[in-house]
């Protein structure tokens, strides 16, 4: 699958960085989201950051939905968390730059967010204990440089390295999810 192969993989230094805001949305832009979706949905992920494309700019794509059938893609630009609250909740997070590797993560159970859509509306997005939830924080954390095995303890975060290292050796793609 050829989209895979534009899928930046850990340990990218560009998984590490702090993504510039867009300034102007314009046919660019549009384009750019456009081809964030396709890689998305041929990688069968549910959510997408500019850097794990290899653009370091402030654009996300997200849709829980498509694995039930139907398509209820979201662009965000510029999304910033305005509260995250709520009980903590443990889930197992996948991610296309790191195959082949499941992660727990603890994350607030309650998010909001807001975001400029590709029309530059200002937009807020609110999920709780659901997948859209853990989503936008997963996919905002990338824009930051922060990626699901941040959230581990020290010890955690050295062994699901080694584990993704050994996947990796092993032809993991990105797609590929591990067991929890």
């Amino acid at each position: 699958m050829a989209e895979a192969d534009e899928i930046v993989v850990a340990p990218d230094k560009r998984l590490k960085t702090e993504c510039e805001p867009i300034e102007t949305i314009d046919d660019g832009v549009r384009e750019l989201a456009q081809h964030m979706l396709d890689v998305m949905y041929a990688t069968e992920g549910c959510g997408l950051a500019a850097p794990q494309i290899g653009q370091l700019i402030q654009l996300v794509v997200i849709d829980v939905d498509y694995a039930k059938g139907k398509r209820k893609p979201y662009v965000l630009i510029n999304p910033r968390v305005i509260l995250a609250d709520g009980d903590e909740r443990e889930t197992g997070e996948g991610c296309l730059s790191f195959p082949g590797i499941t992660v727990r993560v603890s994350r607030p159970s309650h998010v909001v967010v807001e975001a400029r859509n590709l029309d530059g509306d200002l937009m807020r997005y609110e999920a709780r204990e659901n997948l859209m939830a853990v989503c936008l924080q997963h996919e905002i954390d990338h824009l930051h440089g922060v990626s699901m095995l941040d959230h581990l303890r020290p010890l955690q975060r050295a062994r699901m390295m080694r584990e993704y290292q050994t996947k990796l050796a092993e032809g993991a793609r990105p797609g590929d999810v591990g067991d929890e």
